[in-house]
Order: structure tokens, then sequence, then C-alpha cells
């Protein structure tokens, strides 16, 4: 007889760790598949794959990505023979087709019910490609290229029995045919432990000290990068330094050459490339690399104003704990801050490019931050209507339940 949840994701938790955690403590028999450098989670059945072969040399550009993730598809099919081997026979698939790994797990499991997650459908245009003037427009094969990144996560939605997607933008990148079966659910952030309260001191690296009540701008990109707005950014430090004399910055994330978009120019990193011609104090901006988690939050927490721009992409873990800490956001005028923030409601949103409107707002910000108090209790309130894990978990937990598993 079926039963349990076999996990499908190229990086396994990623977004099913709570899940998968909560389906454990519950007594439900759950099983994995991802490749090697996947971490796992405790109480779960992992089959890490590596793969046997790469794509073909001189093959067309635009079937490089579709190849890849049929090779990747085919590894993670005798994952799931060697645990069907070990006993596992699901009721439900839970998995992130955008590597392929799903799409020829009903030959091993044919009666399973497959719950798919819909992160990004990648398109040529109309989305994150093209979006920024700066960079110009894509060229034919870049659109084709792009675009063909869909080949294989269209035939996985096309057999799933449900869909699910985080944010409604999110659930807009997907085909037309796609977005009338997609639920909307949010995995989540822990809203009862990350929650306004008092500020407390913070440490910089050089043993100096940010006390409560300085004003501080702090900005997370996990990869330095201009998806994520960091030249936007960069350029509006230098006036908000000289007018606000006592204003400090905290970039969080590592320095990289390429992140989610394309490489930065010339071998530079996307740090390098932002701040290249910029006077900055490094004295007043303080970029700390990658953290530890609690001590991100502890700078968001003492944060002024805290800056999430993003292109037309997914939706940041980051600006749901920014909102759920309470913190005054200044967002990019973009869709998907759009399905969280109300401009002058619960943060502000800005032109993308116009690094001098937030300029101001920065300023605005740090000379007189009480003016930003109800915004900030409005965004604690959107996070726990929007972004409350249990809230995800429970919804998870339905439609697993609906599509044939038993819970106890």
């Amino acid at each position: 007889m079926s039963e349990g949840v076999l996990f499908v994701h190229n990086n396994f938790p990623g977004q099913f760790r709570d899940l998968a955690q909560t389906l454990v403590a519950r007594g439900v028999r759950c099983w994995a598949v991802g490749q090697n450098h996947a971490p796992g989670v405790l109480g779960v059945r992992i089959a890490r794959y590596g793969l046997r072969r790469g794509t073909t040399p001189g093959i067309l550009p635009a079937a490089i990505r579709a190849e890849a993730d049929l090779i990747r598809a085919n590894e993670a099919l005798e994952a799931a023979r060697l645990l069907r081997g070990e006993g596992c026979d699901p009721a439900v698939i839970v998995g992130h087709p955008g590597w392929g790994e799903t799409l020829h797990l009903a030959q091993v499991f044919p009666n399973a019910r497959q719950a798919l997650f819909a992160e990004f459908f990648y398109h040529g245009r109309g989305f994150d490609v093209g979006f920024d003037p700066e960079f110009g427009e894509p060229s034919e094969e870049q659109v084709q290229v792009v675009d063909a990144k869909g080949v294989t996560m269209a035939y996985a939605y096309a057999h799933a029995d449900a869909i699910v997607t985080p944010t409604r933008f999110q659930a807009s990148t997907l085909p037309p045919l796609f977005q009338p079966h997609a639920r909307i659910i949010h995995e989540g952030v822990d809203i009862d432990a990350i929650r306004p309260g008092p500020a407390q001191p913070f440490e910089l690296p050089d043993g100096r000290v940010l006390a409560p009540g300085t004003p501080l701008i702090t900005h997370v990109n996990n990869n330095m990068e201009p998806l994520r707005g960091i030249h936007v950014f960069a350029r509006a430090l230098p006036r908000l330094l000289a007018e606000v004399s006592d204003a400090h910055v905290v970039v969080i994330g590592q320095e990289k050459t390429a992140g989610y978009g394309a490489a930065a120019p010339d071998g530079l990193t996307w740090k390098e490339w932002a701040f290249r011609d910029l006077a900055i104090d490094p004295a007043r901006v303080h970029f700390l690399g990658k953290v530890p988690h609690d001590r991100m939050l502890a700078a968001m927490r003492l944060s002024t104003a805290h800056v999430y721009y993003t292109y037309p992409f997914v939706l940041s873990w980051s600006l749901a704990e920014a909102m759920a800490l309470g913190c005054y956001v200044l967002g990019s005028d973009t869709p998907p801050v759009r399905d969280a923030i109300e401009d002058g409601v619960n943060g502000r949103l800005l032109p993308f490019s116009d690094h001098d409107a937030l300029s101001e707002a920065l300023i605005a910000a740090c000379r007189d931050p009480a003016a930003a108090n109800p915004l900030r209790k409005a965004a604690r309130n959107t996070a726990e209507a929007m972004f409350s894990r249990a809230k995800g978990r429970q919804a998870w937990l339905d439609l697993l339940t609906e599509l044939g598993l038993k819970i106890p």
C-alpha cells in the first residue's frame, strides 16, 4: 500500500525543510532524492546521485539546459529505483522540477500523485531578462536559450496533480494554461521567532559597535548582483553619507562574479563593478559578507531602513523576514515586491533605476525615523498574513491530505 512522501529537490530540502520535518514529526514516512551536494533532513532517507556524463559538446545553445535536465532526470530515476528496492512506495511525490529530476518518476511510482513546486518559469522577454536598461536588450540567441529553460518544466507541470507557487507574481510567470491550476502557498518564515523587539548594539568586524538610535541602512544581497539592485543601492549611498553625517550602512551577501544573472564584466565581481567609481567611506559602509542568520536579523532589527530591490524574479526570504521584524522597507516598484508592499502603507515602492529617489527616501528615513512607525507596524501585519510559516505548513498538509496522504 502506498504511503508517505517522496521529496525531490536538487538541493534537498530547499523549500521543503519545514514540511519534511513536520511530516517526520507526525510519523509520516519520508524519502528524498537529491544531488550529491544536497544536505538532507534528519529522519528522511535520501538517495543522492552524481552526474556520470555532461552535456554534448557543440550542441545547439538552446538545447543545453534541456539535455542537462534530462541527464539529471535519468540519474534521479536510478536513485528512485534504489529507494523502491528499499520499500519506498510514496502516496505523494513533492518535487521541485527546475532541474529535471521529477520527469521520469512515474515509471517507478505510477500510483503516486505529484505536487510540484513552481518557483519561477523563465521567459526570454518580459520578466527578468532585458528588464534593466543598463544592460541593453538580449540577443535573439539569448532569448531562445532562456525560453528553452522551460521545456522540461512545462512537461513536468503538464503531468502534475497539483502546482504550488509562493506568490501571485510567481504564479503569473507560469504559462497561461497552468496558471488556473496553481495554488499560492508561501513556505513562510518563523514569524513567532522573527518579530519586532528592542534593538541591540551591533558589533562590526573591526570591533566598533553601532548603538540603537544610530541611523543605519541595511541591504541583503546574497550574490551582490544587479538582479537584486546592488548597483542602484550603491549609487544612492554617496548622497546619503554626505547629507547624514552619522549614518552607517551594513551590506550582507557574498562577493561573486555571477549570481542568478550574468557574470560581471571585465573579470570583476559585481560588488567591485557597482562601487568602482564611487567615493564610499569604508568607516561607514560595512560589507559583512555571508553571516549567520541571527546576525543578519540583528542588523535588520537595528535598521532605520532596509533596502530590498529586485528585477521581476523570485521574491527573497530576506524581504519576508524584514517585514516580520517590522522593518521600514524601501523596495523597488517591481511586480514581486508589489505582492507584499503597498506604497505608503507598509513600506515604500520606488522606481528601480532611480537612485536619486532612493537617496531621498533614505535621507528622509534617517532624519525622521518615527515617521515610519505606522508603516513598520503594517509591515509586521502583512508578514503575519502573508508569510506565516504555520499557515504555509497547514496549507501544504491540507493539499497532501487532498492528494491521498494519510497524516496521523
